[in-house]
């Protein structure tokens, strides 16, 4: 088992080099220190002077790899890409345009980014295998096929919809929790409720008709036929052997959240007025301050390789056999 989960680490190591140079070339190279200190100070009247010293003022007036001025080691830590891409391994993200720190800005709005995903997370999982478990117990009725048509019917619809929706009928109308906003302490609970709430309805109709596409793939599988024929009745069949199966697919397709628990939602959090990671991002990228833009994508590949981790451990729980390669 500590083998497994260490060649997996050592999978995750040449990934992430490969973000960060990737990153590094988009920021540095693509997008030069000269034509982000333009970005900053304003197309007009721009001059030589006024870009150098905005450089200087922030450090982007070092040497991209390579720094022949500097002495010994310091000709390759004296430099923009030491500085701004490799010291991200360390989480060192540096400061924003406006001076702030990131690190400290990422620990104050991690935690109402995680008081809205991880309930939306959780409960929408338990909600849709539940659905979808469902759906698939009454394969063939017409209970069945409603389920279907309303899973597509609520595909069909954007998201935005239940995010106006939900502010107008839940917050303007019957008046019951806050349209925007966040508080501290135990009336956090308000602000974050129909956000959460909307994510798990606003997703309801693409898992669930996946989850349900899954347990029926896996129910037409020998190993069920075989369960049958032992006389183990339909309802054991499906929650002690279909869901543990079905259970593998389902924990890939749940990597993609695992970023998102802690990063927020950009689109609930900028609406809602949460003063989370998402709405973080999202002022960054309409400042265009590079510095938090580029350690956020940084950040997100991290934790999508802790996903892939753990869901690499996970399937060692579901399915016994992976432990043996």
């Amino acid at each position: 088992m500590l083998a497994y989960i260490v060649r997996r680490i050592l999978y995750a190591v040449p990934i992430l080099v490969g973000v960060n140079l990737i990153t590094f070339a988009l920021f540095f190279f693509v997008n030069t220190p000269d034509d982000i200190a333009r970005m900053q100070l304003g197309q007009r009247r721009v001059t030589p002077e006024a870009i150098e010293k905005w450089k200087a003022e922030r450090g982007y007036d070092r040497p991209m790899l390579f720094n022949p001025e500097a002495r010994g080691v310091q000709k390759l830590t004296d430099t923009l890409f030491f500085r701004k891409s490799v010291s991200l391994f360390w989480f060192d993200f540096g400061r924003a345009e406006d001076g702030r720190s990131i690190s400290h800005e990422i620990r104050l709005r991690m935690g109402p980014s995680l008081a809205i995903a991880l309930p939306m997370f959780l409960v929408g999982l338990g909600c849709y295998v539940t659905f979808a478990l469902g759906l698939a117990f009454f394969r063939g009725t017409s209970l069945d096929f409603t389920g279907v048509v309303l899973c597509v019917a609520a595909m069909s619809i954007s998201g935005l919809f239940y995010i106006i929706g939900g502010q107008y009928l839940v917050s303007k109308l019957w008046n019951l929790v806050p349209i925007s906003g966040y508080g501290d302490g135990v009336q956090a609970w308000r602000f974050v409720i129909l956000p959460a709430l909307i994510g798990v309805v606003g997703g309801i109709g693409a898992s669930t008709r996946l989850y349900r596409t899954i347990f029926l793939e896996e129910m037409s599988k020998d190993y069920v036929r075989t369960a049958r024929a032992k006389g183990l009745s339909e309802r054991r069949v499906l929650f002690g052997h279909v869901l543990r199966n079905g259970m593998i697919p389902i924990l890939t397709g749940v990597v993609v959240a695992i970023p998102a628990l802690f990063i927020g939602s950009l689109v609930l959090e900028s609406f809602f007025g949460i003063p989370g990671l998402g709405s973080y991002t999202i002022d960054a990228i309409n400042a265009q301050d590079f510095a938090i833009v580029r350690a956020m994508v940084f950040l997100g590949a991290v934790l999508y390789i802790v996903g892939l981790l753990l869901t690499d451990i996970s399937y060692t729980l579901a399915d016994p056999r992976i432990r043996m390669e």
